[in-house]
């Protein structure tokens, strides 16, 4: 008997299905994009501009190292939701083990490289002398706890592979509400600085990874974990991998070519480099409704994958594309009319809201077309077909942008030029992912794959 928390994306009304699990999830990953925000406010309202731009100028390392790790529970999360779409209960649960073990090895690898990786990024992205050691600090102390992060990723993956999206919120939530609390502590009470806000965000993911693990380990379903079913099933993890490490390694370029985008930024100097720190946390947000639609268009599509509902899912693609553009454009407008004043939330010198609201009025109007790729990416990964979708994006983020930057930087005023780096990846990206998706090779992929018995799901709108 099935819980009630799952959701079985294969039957009933598409966008009811969507809504009600993107909305959890939509919610999750806007506490958890809290973590670094609240960072951001804390160091720069009450230890200033150079630690701000600390903090926000780690970004790309941090997820440079971590793209590639959260890939693997992409890939685990693509395969669970196939096999719990097929009912296939024994693969599922060796699915699940295995993505739990390999997690584990992961986290352990992503602290080890992460300290040692950290300084000489750094220096990659030519990061002024003030702003330095507070960088590498953060950085120290944020790799050291890598593990809880990786680990409640994975949790989180399992858990939703099987339309269960509502108790990763709940542990967010309480973990994000730690994490303001502790930052506030640290830094305002105990004068810690930017080691307090990194100290408060490793705790606090510690803290939501024990909790869902507790009731993984509780549970009596059949995705429950058992401590004698862990274990490394090799053909399950080379699958889990091929899915994966795509996706991942889609991840760790882009994020590692946007280092060197941020030392195009870093050249002029520390208020620029917080006044894209600020563009870069705002837009973060922008990006949550159309990527938490991404995510369960992948979840949506896998399960159908295993039911072999073809019609279903290009009526869902079709359907998540509209709810996240229509949700983006509702968010953009506003934002762009009162860009000073909500950039003022991190830091009120004149400086930086020069630099904060040139940067984030300069990208806002492309957001929309930015949904294309985020959807497309995510259906055909819920297909199984992660390779497109990183050849797509590292071409497009990494091999245009670089060229794009080179060029034009030469021609044009370098600040705007670089503002437009972002919005000039998404417009290409999206263009070709619609192209690909609207070819239907997936579609012929999967006919074959199941002897052609896609049928027309009654419910399709």
């Amino acid at each position: 008997m099935r819980e009630k928390r799952e959701v079985d994306m294969t039957t009933g009304v598409i966008w009811k299905r969507l809504l009600a699990f993107t909305v959890p999830l939509l919610v999750g990953n806007l506490f958890q994009q809290l973590y670094n925000t609240v960072d951001s406010m804390v160091v720069g309202n009450y230890v200033g501009k150079d630690a701000l731009a600390a903090v926000t100028s780690t970004s790309q390392i941090i997820n440079t190292l971590i793209g590639l790790f959260m890939g693997f529970a992409t890939g685990a999360g693509v395969v669970i939701s196939q096999y719990y779409g097929a009912r296939d209960r024994e693969n599922m649960r060796r699915a699940i083990h295995t993505s739990v073990v390999f997690s584990l090895l992961m986290g352990i690898a992503l602290s080890v490289i992460g300290v040692a990786a950290s300084p000489w990024m750094i220096r990659a992205m030519r990061t002024p002398g003030s702003v330095i050691e507070g960088a590498e600090e953060y950085l120290h102390i944020y790799f050291l706890g890598a593990v809880g992060l990786v680990m409640y990723n994975m949790g989180a993956g399992i858990l939703r592979a099987i339309g269960d999206s509502r108790r990763p919120l709940y542990f967010l939530i309480l973990s994000s509400v730690l994490n303001v609390v502790l930052d506030l502590l640290f830094v305002v009470r105990f004068g810690l600085g930017v080691a307090g806000v990194a100290y408060a965000t490793i705790l606090s993911q510690f803290v939501s990874a024990v909790l869902i693990f507790a009731v993984l380990f509780a549970s009596r379903e059949d995705y429950g974990l058992r401590f004698s079913e862990l274990g490394l099933s090799p053909a399950m993890l080379k699958k889990i991998v091929m899915i994966g490490l795509p996706t991942g390694l889609q991840l760790a370029v882009i994020s590692f070519s946007n280092v060197f985008v941020q030392a195009y930024i870093n050249d002029f100097d520390a208020a620029a480099m917080a006044g894209w720190g600020i563009r870069i946390r705002l837009e973060a947000f922008i990006f949550l409704p159309m990527q938490s639609i991404g995510l369960a268009i992948t979840t949506f599509v896998g399960q159908n994958v295993g039911a072999g509902l073809t019609d279903r899912i290009r009526e869902g693609v079709k359907v998540s594309l509209q709810m996240a553009m229509g949700i983006t454009l509702l968010i953009i407008v506003p934002l762009f009319i009162f860009a000073p004043q909500v950039s003022a939330i991190f830091n009120q010198e004149e400086d930086v809201l020069h630099f904060a609201v040139l940067f984030l009025r300069s990208s806002l109007p492309f957001m929309v077309i930015a949904c294309g790729n985020q959807i497309y990416a995510g259906a055909l990964r819920g297909v199984g077909d992660a390779r497109l979708p990183m050849v797509v994006m590292i071409g497009s983020f990494v091999v245009f942008r670089q060229i794009y930057l080179y060029v034009f930087s030469q021609l044009f005023d370098p600040l705007i030029v670089v503002a437009l780096a972002f919005p000039a990846g998404w417009t290409l990206c999206s263009a070709i992912m619609f192209g690909i998706f609207h070819s239907k090779r997936w579609e012929r992929d999967l006919a074959g794959s199941v002897g052609g018995t896609a049928e027309k799901s009654p419910a399709s709108s």
